[in-house]
């Protein structure tokens, strides 16, 4: 076959040499998107179907290779005409890549269900040869033996086929859910003196109403966040919360509820009682662990979120003096108490974190800690015109060794929160070879203008660095094979890399070599910086609360013995939050990880990543921030290892000891 970097039968324009051309995304057509799709699982097909007649003695090379390289081809495929189902600007290509994406996502679940593709490969789990198999290949095989029982192949032909058509629903259900998301479009049209507290920086960018003298106030993160922190007008923050979480509400919530039944109905086929059993089972934590950890931080948690928000009442009774704090209240008075007690305007504040300084100075704390240089190409052929693209290289070394692009501004119809996809593995080629990785990242930064650059909040930056560590974990990957590429690791365990990028955000050396005023140039004041510094654990059980409720909620979903509607969930657990919950609205509907078979019985895994990510940090705070030998061994360690080891094993490593909640716990301020 050759070189598996070249994507087999998706036409010269898309097809790519490991030499590192990318992909001409500004091409791509409707009908292009569909044929890369077509091409793709033709080539695959074939690769599977000469594995499954293969004659002679099984072996890794005539078994497992074709089904790695056929993988390569789909999961390709999937990183050009799938990725465009979230980004591309042109309706018609994203509604093209939703199409492509469904069909990818059957195929890709169908393969374990695939019953001759099954036996040859336990006919070769059962030969001389597989015994001798070592590292990657020994855990690659062990892990396709585990895909292939999780997809029923243990379960009579009946059953397997019900299970089949079950997990091809659901991923029909999870497309459609993900397009209404992506394309909903809603807003309130408002005057200049309904917007009370806002900046003229914010009036400035936001699109102007039908009326003269008004404004379009949309649900995308940058009209919507500054708006409920800032705004001083109740009522139109509770309206626009409403607004918020009704996204998609009657669209999606139908669909929603039927994936927990499907969810459901499929763990059961496979004799487990939960869908949390199922999903649990190739992840770090278990029932018993998960329902521990929770145990062991929420007591605490709501005691001190309860004298927290005694603070907040206070502060709201100023201007209220006989009303509760309710839910589009509590980040309006947060704001407000750390710019009372600590000093800290966020609008002030995001004057010093310019887009364009914050990448690069991202850039460079990365290249110091990890032996990397970053260099910004020209001629990105992206999606679209705001689109960066960059090359990375190890220091003082010529041939690059990925590749990332960056979207950061919103757009109609694009992804809207924040996320980073791997769209091409690093691995080995079957020359030997090394192919080399791409990854993008999806914010939704306030775009800039001819006046002002787009500035970040300090919560943007934080964001940035979190998907960023997502890049980092794609790109600095060093695996052999393609299932263990970069963040293909335990589902609970994915986020950790992202969770420690977080840290360096609030540490004042690090801040203070980047931070410059956008008009002036002048550094951050050190004041400044050690009040943010001091406000970040403001109101932190509030804070951490919602996390608890967001995973709370999602095993409320899927972890009972019959399936449970996804309005009664969020009113079942809200009260974990200490704020009431908003009436008539429907969070689940617009909540896009309950969705994802990845996090759907799995977003526990934000939390219980912040435990190792905050483990792995406090090694940096013993030996410095941004010690390169540090930041060297966690990327020989974490980084490039992939998912080629447990996750537990991993941090072993890196620590040189067992892990520990200990760092978590103490930012917590719990024992």
């Amino acid at each position: 076959m050759g070189d598996i970097g070249c994507v087999v039968g998706l036409g010269a324009i898309h097809s790519y040499p490991v030499s590192a051309m990318l992909t001409d995304y500004s091409r791509l057509t409707p009908s292009e998107t569909t044929e890369i799709v077509e091409g793709a699982i033709a080539a695959a097909n074939h690769l599977i179907d000469n594995a499954i007649s293969e004659t002679s003695d099984r072996s890794y090379a005539n078994t497992l290779a074709p089904l790695d390289q056929a993988l390569n081809l789909v999961r390709d495929a999937d990183g050009i005409s799938g990725f465009m189902a979230r980004i591309h600007p042109d309706e018609s290509v994203r509604t093209a890549g939703s199409t492509a994406d469904e069909t990818i996502q059957k195929w890709l679940s169908d393969l374990a269900f695939n019953r001759d593709l099954y036996e040859a490969v336990r006919d070769y789990s059962l030969s001389a040869s597989a015994s001798e198999l070592e590292g990657e290949w020994s855990r690659n095989l062990d892990l396709w033996l585990r895909d292939f029982r999780r997809a029923g192949q243990e379960l009579d032909g009946d059953d397997r086929a019900k299970l089949q058509a079950l997990r091809n629903g659901l991923i029909e259900l999870q497309v459609a859910y993900e397009r209404n998301l992506d394309e909903w479009d809603d807003g309130l049209e408002v005057s200049g003196s309904d917007l009370g507290g806002m900046s003229e920086a914010y009036l400035a960018r936001l699109a102007p109403g039908s009326s003269d003298g008004t404004y379009r106030v949309t649900v995308t993160y940058p009209d919507y966040v500054p708006l409920m922190e800032q705004c001083t007008n109740r009522d139109l923050r509770q309206k626009m919360q409403f607004k918020f979480m009704n996204r998609a509400a009657g669209a999606n919530l139908p669909l929603l509820n039927r994936a927990v039944q499907v969810r459901w109905e499929i763990a059961r086929l496979l004799g487990y009682e939960t869908f949390v059993d199922l999903a649990l089972e190739p992840k770090m934590a278990d029932p018993e662990s998960l329902a521990t950890f929770y145990e062991s931080v929420t007591p605490g948690l709501l005691e001190l979120a309860r004298t927290e928000l005694n603070v907040l009442t206070g502060l709201m009774h100023s201007d209220y003096p006989d009303e509760a704090i309710m839910p589009w209240d509590w980040t309006f008075y947060d704001a407000r108490q750390a710019e009372l007690d600590f000093g800290v305007d966020n609008n002030l504040v995001s004057e010093y974190f310019p887009l364009d300084a914050t990448l690069q100075g991202m850039f460079d704390i990365c290249a110091e800690m990890f032996g990397i240089e970053f260099t910004s190409i020209e001629g990105t052929n992206a999606w679209d015109d705001d689109v960066l693209l960059y090359e990375i290289r190890n220091t003082g070394e010529n041939a690059p060794i990925a590749f990332f692009y960056a979207d950061l501004h919103p757009r109609p119809g694009k992804y809207g929160h924040a996320a980073c996809w791997r769209l091409r593995a690093g691995c080995l080629n079957t020359d030997g070879s090394y192919r080399l990785p791409v990854s993008a990242i999806a914010c939704n930064f306030t775009k800039p203008t001819a006046d002002s650059p787009s500035l970040l909040q300090h919560s943007e930056v934080e964001t940035l660095f979190h998907e960023f560590g997502h890049v980092l974990h794609n790109t600095l990957t060093e695996t052999k094979l393609p299932r263990f590429s970069g963040t293909q690791t335990e589902r609970d365990f994915v986020e950790a890399p992202s969770q420690i990028m977080e840290n360096w955000t609030w540490e004042p050396t690090v801040l203070s070599r980047f931070a410059r005023h956008y008009e002036t140039g002048e550094p951050i004041p050190e004041q400044l910086l050690e009040s943010m510094v001091a406000a970040r654990n403001q109101n932190i059980a509030l804070k951490t609360l919602r996390q608890v409720f967001y995973g709370q909620y999602d095993l409320a979903l899927h972890g009972g013995t019959a399936p449970t509607d996804a309005d009664d969930a969020y009113w079942e657990n809200i009260d974990l939050t200490v704020i009431p919950g908003h009436r008539g609205t429907h969070f689940g509907a617009s909540f896009g990880h309950m969705m994802s078979d990845g996090y759907a019985a799995g977003y526990y895994g934000y939390l219980w990543s912040k435990v190792y990510g905050d483990d792995m940090f406090s090694v940096f705070e013993d030996q410095g921030v941004l010690n390169p030998s540090v930041g060297r061994r966690y990327r020989n360690t974490i980084l490039a290892q992939g998912g080629t080891k447990d996750g537990t094993e991993l941090l072993i490593e890196f620590l040189g000891r067992s892990p520990s909640s200990q760092a978590f716990m103490a930012k917590l301020g719990l024992k």
